[in-house]
């Protein structure tokens, strides 16, 4: 899959899906009705490190990283940037958020958090700046060990949520809608972000996601 057209308009896609999916993951958070797997692990240890959720994003996803190397898997801008990005933006939009309290404020706010994490997934792995951290991981454990992506997804994603819990992270009823609509609203968003190749006559850029993304930064 050729990525050479149209890097202008990928490029903000990308900033904008990494930025977006950060704000969105401040949503859930804010309605205090579930997280999704990876931010349950987040929250539990800014419990126990009294650092933001944000910050704590931003050093799991660099460890993280690191575990890449191993794996021999390779990150792209994409993949350094979704360290950062993700993190920032839900602190930045966490700060801005009052506290929410009544049921009737926060449901909306948890179905408007998984939707535009929906739409914040398909822009960011539409773009083809390489997967997330998280994801790269499970694609590499997957390559070393020959076992399936679901396989190694399921695998890690269990141990981040119970460990998550333990340590006091949040998981409820968004953390179940979260795992049965991410999939089917990450794909709508990615036939609706799908970078077309330029008029030119360039290559194709992004017909589908990456080999291997599974839909977290």
């Amino acid at each position: 899959m050729s990525t050479s057209g149209r890097p202008g308009r990928r490029l903000i896609q990308l900033y904008a899906g990494l930025a977006l999916y950060g704000a969105s993951s401040a949503l859930l958070v804010a309605a205090g009705l579930g997280l999704e797997p990876w931010n349950v692990l987040h929250q539990g240890l800014a419990e126990l490190t009294g650092l933001t959720i944000g910050v704590v994003s931003i050093a799991v996803g660099a460890v993280v990283l690191l575990l890449w190397i191993p794996l021999r898997q390779r990150p792209g801008l994409g993949t350094v940037s979704n360290v950062f990005v993700v993190g920032l933006a839900m602190d930045g939009t966490l700060a801005l958020l009052p506290d929410v309290r009544a049921l009737a404020v926060r449901v909306p706010l948890l179905v408007a958090g998984i939707v535009l994490n929906g739409a914040a997934t398909g822009l960011y792995i539409a773009a083809s700046f390489g997967p997330g951290p998280r994801d790269g991981l499970m694609t590499g454990l997957h390559r070393r060990t020959g076992r399936s992506i679901r396989l190694m997804r399921t695998v890690v994603e269990v141990t981040v949520v119970v460990t998550g819990f333990a340590l006091g992270g949040t998981i409820g009823v968004g953390t179940v809608l979260y795992a049965v609509s991410i999939g089917p609203l990450a794909q709508l968003f990615l036939k609706v972000f799908d970078v077309r190749p330029a008029p030119s006559g360039s290559t194709v850029v992004a017909a589908g996601p990456p080999d291997g993304a599974i839909l977290r930064p």
